[in-house]
Parts: structure tokens; C-alpha cells; sequence
């Protein structure tokens, strides 16, 4: 297994007009990642992904494109979480089988699971696999928020061996880090990046970093060398971009900005609205304060 440590592009695809996967533009942001971001890993099949929108058949699709094209280049996470545990299971088998070198998932959400079926489907998962298992708590989507107890219960299995922690709770934050100090803790939230690695964190996953990976490498790396005043800087710089990205809207920004670095980038699915001609020249202009 590759080390899991640093920063991880959280995946974005490219679909055509219609919807459908495109495979040549997929190729091109995972080696855009590669070789340009300089990312230490990509994690496949989030929800900058636009994976909870994808049929199985397509997730499996996309999981093996980016392995493909990674090369064995950098760490490979695949997040195979579902509603659907069986889903989740074939998922987690098939990105094994492809090499993956751990899966995540995310908590399970809609239903008030409790936290005795939330641990059971992760404990199937693993044990389904056999791989290793990075947590994805992101309770603003998920409505799923556990606590310091709940994630030591779930640690009780030595094959999770971490989280990815999309939550502003840095108390919380703070905590696990001291709690389980041998667990890997990711940073969720790019905004974020720098006050997370000043509490130790061992890596961030993010959307931006599709676009703006060479700049949260910099934060991370002054942040861990404790120059947190020039890490501010960069922080501010990325904050900027961030909320103007957010603004305009969010993956369609992100695809248009990718096709600056002339990435064939493509478009989002269907619920997810096209960029006006405005909103695209809107983009470009984000692109230049990189």
C-alpha cells in the first residue's frame, strides 16, 4: 500500500452533453492531477465525482479509468459508499481487485440510520474486501454526525484506519487527532486547509485542488514547517478563489477552469445546470488569480 499522506484531488469527471462518461477527458484531469497538480494521490468516486448520480456500471467504469491512467503514479482511494450496502460491497470488491490501495465510504444517509447499522456497514464493507477503509464524514450532507466514542468504536476495527473529516468542528478535529494519533486524519474542506493542518492533520482531499493543488501544496507544507504567517497568505489567495468559484457554481466552475489548462474537462450531469456564456467567461477570469 501506498503512502496516504498529502494532498488528494478529489476526483472530478468528465461527461459529454448527454450525460455520458468521457473517457478521453477523464484520462486528461487524472493526468492533469499527475503531472501538473503534482497531487500525492486521487481519491475516485466522491461527490465532486458526481458519483451519487452514476449507475453502478458507471462508477465501476470510472474507478478503472483512473487506475488506468494513474499508472501506479500515486496513492489510489476509492469512495464507494451507497445507500445500497450490496452496491457498496461489489463496489469495494471491484476497486480491490483494480488495485485501489484503500476504499472509503461515505456514512449512510437519508434514513436515521442508527450508529449500530452505520458500524455494521462499514465493519461488511471491510470484511466483504478485505481492504482498509478511510471513513467520509461530511454531516452537512449526510445528516450523519458522530462523536469522539463513536468513531473509537469504529476504529475498534484495525482495517479503518482513518477519516476524512468534511466538518467545521475543529474541536472535534482536535480531538481525534490526540485520541488516535496512528489513524489517518484528512482535512475535507479546502477553506480549511490551513487551520486543519495546523492541528496535525496527515493530508487534505479537496475538489479545488483540481485546479489549485500546486497552492494547497505550498499551505500544507509551510503549515507543517510552522510558517503559518506565509501559510495565511496562500490561505487568503485560496479563500478568494474559493468563494468566487462558489458563487458561480461550484463543479460546472471547476470543469470550465480545468479547460483553461486546456483539459477536456467536459460537463456536469443533469440536475446540475450548464454555465451561461457569462458565468463562463466568469470562470476564465477566476482561472487567471491562480
Amino acid at each position: 500500500m501506498k503512502d496516504l499522506k498529502g494532498i488528494f484531488s478529489a476526483l472530478l469527471v468528465s461527461f459529454d452533453k448527454n450525460g455520458k462518461i468521457n473517457e478521453k477527458g477523464t484520462r486528461e484531469i487524472v493526468r492533469h492531477n499527475i503531472d501538473t497538480m503534482k497531487v500525492d494521490g486521487l481519491y475516485v468516486g466522491g461527490s465532486t465525482g458526481e458519483n451519487f448520480m452514476l449507475s453502478t456500471e458507471d462508477k465501476k467504469t470510472i474507478f478503472r479509468i483512473a487506475m488506468e491512467e494513474s499508472q501506479g503514479k500515486v496513492a489510489m482511494i476509492a469512495q464507494v459508499g451507497s445507500i445500497n450496502l450490496n452496491e457498496a460491497v461489489e463496489l469495494g470488491k471491484y476497486a480491490t481487485e483494480l488495485g485501489y490501495d484503500a476504499l472509503s465510504a461515505v456514512t449512510p444517509f437519508y434514513y436515521k440510520f442508527s450508529f449500530n447499522e452505520i458500524k455494521n456497514y462499514y465493519n461488511t464493507i471491510v470484511n466483504e474486501t478485505g481492504n482498509k477503509m478511510i471513513v467520509y464524514s461530511i454531516s452537512a450532507l449526510t445528516g450523519v454526525m458522530m462523536g469522539i466514542e463513536q468513531f473509537r468504536e469504529l476504529f475498534e476495527n484495525p482495517n479503518i484506519i482513518g477519516v476524512k473529516f468534511t466538518e467545521g468542528n475543529f474541536f472535534l478535529m482536535e480531538r481525534l487527532r490526540h485520541a488516535f494519533p496512528d489513524k489517518i486524519l484528512y482535512s475535507g474542506f479546502d477553506e480549511m486547509l490551513l487551520s486543519a493542518t495546523v492541528l496535525d492533520v496527515d493530508g487534505a482531499i479537496g475538489s479545488t485542488y483540481n485546479v489549485n493543488g500546486l497552492r494547497a501544496r505550498k499551505i500544507f507544507e509551510l503549515a507543517k514547517e510552522g510558517k503559518v504567517k506565509e501559510a495565511r497568505v496562500l490561505q487568503k489567495e485560496s479563500n478568494d478563489m474559493i468563494e468566487a468559484v462558489l458563487t458561480n457554481g461550484l463543479f460546472p466552475t471547476l470543469k470550465e477552469m480545468l479547460k483553461c489548462y486546456g483539459v477536456d474537462a467536459g460537463y456536469c450531469k443533469e440536475p446540475f445546470e450548464k454555465l451561461s456564456e457569462e458565468k463562463i467567461q466568469r470562470a476564465k477570469e477566476i482561472f487567471k488569480t491562480i
